[in-house]
């Protein structure tokens, strides 16, 4: 299923979209936090990349999978082998934070809604969720530089 994309390796396609849609989540879902006055221009934003970055990153992890048995498979050897599975293992680490960040936003985003049912709750939620938008946002964006730069290293760091 994640094998290829009118044959090409999906995985080199579907990594353009992680490279967007999860820094523009730690950054818009930072900016929800930051900037309170604009919430309602940055909610919706906020809600869609809390749905697509996971799911872009999830493709793109199963995607990359793919493409290293297939490696494996081919008989592939040495330090690019390395290289693959390092780039994989950030990978699995940027989808393991990610997802977080996303469940945080859509947390943060239904405490600050303001619906009758959610002023019920404590005052200290807020903060306490807004902390963690913004830690999961800044590791998330480490992890996209890591997985990305090993990534090109791997590929580029060989050819030239």
């Amino acid at each position: 299923m994640f094998k290829e994309i009118l044959g090409l390796p999906a995985h080199v396609l579907v990594v353009h979209a992680v490279v967007v849609f999860v820094p523009l989540l730690a950054l818009l879902a930072s900016a929800y936090v930051a900037l309170p006055r604009f919430r309602p221009r940055l909610d919706w934003a906020v809600a869609i990349l809390a749905v697509v970055a996971p799911l872009t990153a999830f493709v793109a992890v199963e995607s990359g999978e793919e493409l290293t048995d297939a490696f494996v498979a081919r008989g592939m050897q040495g330090p690019i082998v390395d290289q693959i599975f390092e780039h994989s293992r950030y990978g699995d680490i940027l989808f393991r934070y990610v997802l977080p960040l996303a469940v945080v936003s859509l947390l943060l985003l239904a405490v600050t809604s303001g619906h009758p049912r959610v002023r019920r709750l404590p005052s200290w939620i807020t903060p306490v969720l807004s902390v963690a938008v913004v830690a999961l946002a800044v590791v998330s964006l480490v992890y996209v530089y890591l997985t990305g730069h090993s990534g090109a290293e791997t590929v580029w760091g060989n050819t030239l």
